[in-house]
């Protein structure tokens, strides 16, 4: 069954995809189409009967690991490494910057 592609579809697709296409450009596009078009068709005469539908080829599952920390909380590194901390020794401590 061979798909015929009109102008106006190759026109109206083209104004879709924001595609300026030149005369040669058309008439490849329309014998691409018309291509995918006679594939969909062939794909539709397969024998489909008891095949279960999927979304993907390959069976897919949640892959999740657990969740382990594995280097810690860095802070105490960081922090060794301030000129000036706060009293309780947890935050830095840094000049003023905004008059208030």
């Amino acid at each position: 069954m061979a798909n015929v592609i009109s102008d106006e579809t190759i026109e109206y697709v083209g104004i879709l995809a924001k595609l300026e296409l030149t005369g040669e450009e058309r008439e490849k596009a329309k014998k691409d189409m018309a291509d995918m078009l006679d594939y969909i068709d062939k794909l539709g005469e397969l024998d489909t009967e008891g095949v279960e539908p999927m979304s993907h080829v390959f069976a897919t599952g949640n892959v999740m690991r657990e969740d382990v920390v594995t280097n810690g909380d860095g802070s105490k590194a960081a922090l060794a490494n301030a000129p000036l901390l706060s009293d309780e020794g947890d935050t830095y401590v840094v000049p003023k910057t905004v008059e208030g």
